[in-house]
């Protein structure tokens, strides 16, 4: 079974965002999971743009990465530079991808700018992840 790990600094939106959609579409023919360099907890605003799409990740966990996990993925996915450049050495064989996305966290205004953000990066990730089924 194909296992894929998505990672950002924090685990609490890009990659989370990552993981619902992949777990949604790849469905139970891959094992997908997200980690972050340091767990920042799941940011509210993931939850509710996913939750417009109808993915519900409200129950998932902020957490660091596994290095087992990350050793026997197939594919690791980088959802920001600090997560690239800082993410453990993986085996040869397993094939990374970088996936350069602002930090919709890190967006200051109202909560309709902060939402237009988080939308405007949810819609990003989710057309990536359709890209990996068509692989």
């Amino acid at each position: 079974m194909p296992q894929v790990y998505f990672l950002c600094t924090g685990n609490s939106c890009r990659s989370q965002m990552a993981e619902g959609f992949a777990k949604a579409m790849l469905g139970p023919a891959w094992r997908v999971a997200s980690a972050g360099i340091e767990a920042h907890g799941l940011n509210p605003l993931a939850v509710q743009v996913m939750a417009e799409k109808g993915i519900d990740i409200s129950h998932n966990q902020s957490k660091v990465i596994d290095p087992d996990y990350l050793q026997h993925s197939d594919l690791v996915v980088t959802l920001c530079g600090d997560a690239r450049d800082r993410c453990p050495v993986t085996p040869p064989v397993v094939e990374r991808q970088h996936w350069p996305l602002p930090d919709p966290a890190k967006v200051q205004g109202t909560e309709a700018d902060k939402l237009q953000v988080f939308r405007a990066v949810r819609d990003e990730i989710q057309g990536r992840v359709k890209n990996l089924i068509r692989r």
